[in-house]
């Protein structure tokens, strides 16, 4: 069962020039040197997800 503070801490995804998230990690720096190996990628701060019910079930 993962930890419940998974959704609370930062977060950083790398995206390749066609959008794809190739990598993520909760480490800023080692988003950065990771982009380094995707020619145009960008790092971005990972969304976050809201815990409500997205489906529209009770």
């Amino acid at each position: 069962m993962p930890c419940s503070c998974q959704g609370k801490r930062e977060q950083y995804e790398v995206v390749t020039a066609a959008g794809k998230v190739v990598f993520t990690t909760g480490s800023k720096p080692t988003a950065q040197a990771v982009s380094r190996r995707y020619p145009e990628s960008t790092v971005r701060e990972k969304a976050k997800t809201d815990s409500t019910n997205t489906l529209g079930r009770p």
